[in-house]
């Protein structure tokens, strides 16, 4: 997990799935995982993760809950709860930090050398609240689990009924009671639960009293429904967290992590199931390494010698045969009315499958087992792939029933606990099933079948767990343990398939596309089939031919070395063709910016001629502004001076018209006063008239200062009529002389007028 989460993407969605997937380990881990005697933390479930989201089949190992083998551990999550919860919190819980109060925690290997429960129940609460579960989400959860733990310290005893049956009772009902108060169960329910058990028929129903062995059944079934739903449940609620919103299809990558085979001392049905889905994935591997492997060079064509490997399907027909398998044996006997116990399925079994090369038995026919001490009577054993497994029959029938009576369901639907409530939609009475349910072992074959389906549709990749010795020690190295590992997991008849056979095949379209750089004519397009592009490729690059082999549609490479060298070159080639791409990125992205610069020069030139222009404009309309100002201005303060000088012209005209009115007013007033003097003196004028020459300036002078204007008004008249007489007395030449006389005085020859007019002025 810590794998897939660091090669995933980035961002804050894609770091929060992360770290959900992370924590969910330790959760899965807590309620899942459990000590064994070959591992501290050994998985008792079977676990798919894949496309995001953990597939848990119904495989998980419920019958932990209530009894665990010599030296092994229930699941981690009892002993973590009582090491690190808070004395607050498990007084809520009803529970006590002591291991040796509850009957289903093995004693004899509570604690493990080096394991921290305390501090691992603090990582897993904190995990629960990382992976996304509320408050009051992880606190049911617990009180399930406390309710498991303490389901197992209820005892029962027997009580003789009137009819001579015994009924059982429950011993002390204190533990009861607390049961009830965590899980908001009726006491009353609970306790009829424990004691009476319903038929129901189609028209009838029958109820019947538990002794004290179903009573204990009874208990034991509840408790193994109660943590395996439980634990279903929690995975479910943690792929609702994780889980993709995408509906979209989509290549997935999957992790299957199952338990490996088992042979102990003591083995059960639950190490009869575990090694029979053992069986399943080694057939798988069979079929798609050794026999797939073998078919495709025929196939193919390509010239093999066949090399024999054992084929583990006749041990699993043994175990899953639908008329003749050990299961469909075991499912019949559980169904078969009358009395059935372990020794009538073993019986069956010794019918049925004595002649069988790989099954064994004390009681069967065959009589070179009747004397083989190492086989009790009261055991079978199957000689699987990984060695000869000896199985107890005791508990086979019980175990698979798996039967958990409709009263308890009914009672745990009735619980105000809406986590318990949720666990039992059986036990609604609107949706009763008379149906009988499936048992363990055909629900187990059945998710068998499931994963073994989902493993064929995919291309899966092996990793095999070599276990150097069984003391769980570092440093030491039990070399028959692990040749006999080697050998039971077919690996030994892989290698030399390997080593016979091509380390690597492909098609050869995909050939071609990954290697077609490293030649220059299937470079960058081949035009051609696919295989003749692989044979141009490959002759190029002068790979010896007993290196490859050419297939019907794939090309099968034998060695490794020419497999690295192929990769090794497209590296390099890589590489080169990277640094061309960089260099014609770097030169497209120059040019690129070059033409942007460019396009952006001649926008900003554009620009800034515009601006040029416009701060020209603007400077020529405030020039004319100005200008205009200033005209306007010279015309309105001409015409305010035209104005002026009007209204002075016209002020200075009034005041000469006031003058002359006013003489005119002074005159007529005076005239009659002046009228005699006036008379005098233009007589006096007529009297001293100075002569018609023009240049006489004799003048007379005036009599009076009132005449002023008068008098000298006279005179220029008088000039200008003696010049007009004057000029009235030349004769045409006469003109003509005076007219070049004033031309010569125009031409500034004054000294020349005198010689050349012979008559003077």
């Amino acid at each position: 997990m810590s794998y897939v989460a660091a090669v995933c993407g980035k961002g804050a969605e894609v770091n929060q799935v992360k770290e959900q997937l992370l924590q969910s380990n330790p959760v899965l881990e807590a309620f899942g995982n459990a000590k064994t005697v070959r591992n501290d933390n050994s998985s008792r479930f079977v676990s798919i993760f894949c496309k995001v989201l953990f597939v848990c089949l119904d495989l998980l190992e419920k019958s932990r809950v209530v009894k665990q083998p010599r030296g092994e551990r229930n699941f981690h999550i009892f002993y973590q709860i009582l090491s690190g919860a808070s004395e607050d919190f498990l007084c809520k819980l009803k529970l006590e930090r002591d291991f040796s109060r509850y009957n289903y925690l093995g004693l004899d290997s509570a604690r493990v050398n080096g394991v921290d429960d305390a501090a691992n129940f603090r990582t897993v609460r904190n995990a629960m609240q990382i992976v996304g579960f509320m408050d009051h989400e992880t606190q049911s959860v617990f009180e399930v689990v406390a309710a498991v733990l303490k389901l197992g310290n209820i005892e029962f005893k027997p009580e003789s009924r009137v009819n001579g049956l015994d009924e059982s009772k429950i011993k002390d009902k204190n533990e009861l009671k607390e049961i009830c108060e965590l899980t908001g169960i009726d006491q009353s329910v609970l306790e009829r639960a424990f004691s009476f058990r319903t038929v129901e028929a189609k028209q009838e129903k029958v109820s019947t009293t538990l002794n004290v062995a179903q009573a204990y059944y009874a208990r034991d079934a509840l408790a193994k429904n109660l943590y395996s739903r439980l634990f279903s449940w929690l995975v479910t609620r943690i792929n609702e967290s994780i889980k993709a919103q995408t509906k979209v299809r989509k290549k997935v990558m999957g992790v299957l992590d199952i338990y490996g085979f088992e042979i102990f001392e003591d083995n059960s049905f639950e190490q009869f199931i575990i090694n029979y889905c053992n069986e399943k994935l080694q057939q798988i591997f069979i079929e798609l390494t050794l026999k797939e492997e073998q078919e495709e060079y025929i196939r193919e064509g390509i010239e093999w010698t066949h090399i024999e490997y054992f084929n583990n399907a006749i041990i699993c027909d043994l175990i899953e045969n639908n008329q003749t398998g050990i299961l469909a044996m075991l499912d019949e006997e559980c169904l078969r009315p009358g009395t059935v116990t372990d020794d009538t399925f073993l019986e069956k079994l010794n019918q049925v499958c004595a002649t069988h090369q790989h099954f064994e038995s004390r009681m069967s026919k065959c009589s070179r087992f009747l004397n083989d001490t190492t086989l009790p009577h009261s055991c079978f054993r199957i000689q699987h792939y990984a060695g000869k497994v000896m199985y107890q029959v005791e508990g086979f029938v019980d175990k698979n029933n798996d039967l958990l009576y409709r009263d308890l369901s009914q009672a745990m639907w009735k619980a105000s606990h809406s986590l318990i409530k949720a666990l039992f939609p059986e036990g609604n009475p609107a949706k009763i099933n008379l149906k009988r349910p499936p048992t363990a072992g055909s629900q187990f074959k059945a998710s068998v079948a499931t994963l073994m389906k989902n493993l064929q549709t995919k291309n899966p990749n092996y990793i095999r767990c070599i276990k150097p010795n069984d003391k769980k020690a570092a440093h030491i190295f039990n070399d028959a343990l692990v040749c006999h590992q080697i050998r039971y997991l077919g690996l030994l008849e892989n290698v030399r398939v390997r080593r016979a056979g091509y380390a690597f095949r492909q098609a050869y379209e995909p050939c071609l596309e990954r290697y077609k750089m490293l030649c220059k004519q299937t470079w960058p397009h081949w035009r051609g089939p696919a295989r003749a592009g692989v044979e141009v490729l490959f002759n190029e690059l002068e790979i010896p031919e007993e290196e490859f082999s050419f297939g019907r549609s794939k090309i099968f490479i034998r060695n490794p070395r020419t497999l690295f060298k192929l990769e090794d070159l497209r590296k390099q080639r890589l590489e080169d063709l990277a640094t061309l791409i960089e260099k014609i990125y770097r030169g497209w992205k120059c040019r690129t910016r070059f033409l942007l610069m460019k396009k952006s020069q001649i926008v900003i030139a554009a620009w800034f001629r515009r601006y040029a222009q416009q701060k020209k404009y603007q400077k020529i309309k405030s020039s004319a502004i100005i200008v205009q100002s200033y005209i306007r201005g010279w015309k309105v303060s001409f015409l305010l001076l035209w104005l002026e000088l009007k209204r002075l012209k016209e002020e200075a005209r009034r005041k000469h018209a006031v003058a002359v009115i006013w003489a005119y007013w002074l005159g007529l007033k005076v005239l009659p006063q002046t009228l005699p003097s006036m008379q005098k003196y233009f007589l006096e004028m007529k009297n001293k008239m100075p002569s018609l020459s023009p240049i006489d300036k004799n003048w007379p002078a005036r009599p009076y200062l009132f005449l002023d204007s008068t008098h000298k008004e006279l005179k220029r008249i008088f000039h200008l009529w003696r010049c007009k007489k004057y000029r009235d007395q030349f004769t045409d030449q006469q003109k003509l002389i005076y007219e070049e006389k004033l031309e010569a005085i125009f031409a500034e020859q004054q000294t020349l007028v005198f010689t050349s007019v012979g008559q003077t002025f």
